[in-house]
């Protein structure tokens, strides 16, 4: 008698994510080298005469930030909808110890960046720039660290940065709108009310949704809030059904969309915004200029706010006894982590470019800020965790 054949289905694509090692984020950091170099060559003159050019209404850069990154955003909201119904995050013992880390991560890199910014009135809706985590960056170097770093860890960072991801997309909604269009807003509400009215009628075909939604970006995009939402609230409408403690359902609707567009946001997404976005020309750069309000506000948030949110909060957390620190993980790992938090390039690029949309001096700032401070990190955080002891000791 033949024991039943196990049948194997497909793991989420945050799973898939975290088995490849990441490698959209090393796509990513090579598109963002490339960018710097095609910046600051012969090329330069193209590179930025493309970004500027028209199609049809919108510039190129704008296609790249306001349609294109709303597939991002449309994975972002897919993701978040999955792990807080269906995932690592669907308890509360499960969110308390990321949630926390995450709220610290968001909270102190903002404040220091206002502390910079303080007697620079023009320059404090920068505030929210640093506090945002990448989450493909972040990745990308876990990967090429390896297996010194427990698997906990990863799923600790990954669950983190969801929900910091949750808080940016809130951050945007909330503080980065334009003048509102009533008529459009109400084009957006009732184009959302149809895709609820599809879910709750269990549709569960996805062309219907993905019409709907490009609807619902172009009421958006008209409406003054940032058209990359339109990404998040399609997201919520998704069909999910809950897996029940099986692997995960490949049927699901939700799950069909996200496995679809995963690997074009790593590859092809990101790593085009962040060709777009990175390009900073340093003719005439000069050192002083890291010393600017933007540029430091944004660096220092980056690189020492995020490591004191993460990791102090973490430890508030643990010593408190509200939640355990990540199995077999050290606390030497776990501020390791905490430093590659400050990795902010995707979602602080695209904040800041938001916040100073009319101000390209200051575009340039944040960018030159957002890469020192991400570097830092980078180095920081690989150097902390590749010579940190890997057992870890009695908590």
């Amino acid at each position: 008698m033949h024991a039943p054949r196990t049948i194997r289905r497909p793991a989420s694509a945050l799973r898939r994510l975290l088995i490849s090692e990441a490698g959209g984020g090393l796509v990513l950091m090579a598109s963002a080298a490339l960018a710097l170099v095609v910046a600051n060559s012969s090329l330069a003159e193209v590179y930025f005469a493309a970004l500027k050019a028209h199609l049809g209404p919108l510039s190129v850069l704008h296609w790249i930030n306001d349609a294109l990154m709303a597939a991002f955003f449309l994975l972002v909201g897919l993701e978040i909808k999955r792990e807080m119904l269906d995932g690592r995050l669907r308890t509360w013992p499960d969110r308390i110890l990321p949630g926390v880390a995450a709220l610290g991560g968001m909270m102190a890199p903002a404040l220091v960046y206002v502390a910079v910014n303080w007697h620079s009135p023009e320059t404090l809706r920068g505030w929210a720039i640093p506090a945002a985590t990448d989450i493909a960056f972040a990745l990308g170097v876990l990967a090429l660290i390896g297996s010194r770093v427990p698997v906990s860890l990863k799923v600790f960072l990954t669950a983190l940065a969801i929900i910091d991801d949750l808080g940016a997309v809130v951050i945007i909604a909330a503080f980065y709108t334009a003048d509102l269009s009533l008529p459009m807003l109400g084009g957006a509400a009732v184009t959302l009310a149809v895709l609820y009215g599809l879910n709750k009628a269990g549709v569960s075909r996805l062309a219907p949704y993905l019409a709907l939604g490009v609807l619902l970006w172009l009421f958006v995009l008209k409406s003054g809030v940032h058209a990359t939402i339109a990404g998040v609230l399609l997201a919520l409408t998704i069909p999910l059904r809950l897996s029940r403690g099986t692997p995960d359902d490949p049927t699901s609707p939700l799950h069909r969309l996200e496995h679809a567009i995963q690997p074009w946001s790593a590859y092809l997404v990101l790593p085009i915004f962040g060709f777009a976005n990175a390009g900073v020309s340093l003719v005439g750069f000069e050192p002083k200029m890291l010393l600017e309000p933007v540029t430091l506000g944004v660096a220092l948030g980056l690189f020492l706010g995020k490591q004191l949110g993460v990791f102090g909060f973490v430890l508030a957390c643990v010593k408190t006894g509200l939640a355990q620190r990540p199995a077999h993980a050290t606390w030497a790992q776990v501020y390791g982590v905490a430093l590659l938090c400050g990795v902010g390039f995707t979602m602080s690029l695209f904040i800041g470019l938001l916040a100073f949309a009319d101000a390209p001096a200051l575009e340039s700032e944040v960018k030159v800020g957002v890469l020192a401070g991400s570097i830092a990190c980078i180095v920081a955080g690989a150097l902390v965790l590749l010579v940190a002891p890997a057992r870890p000791s009695v908590r």
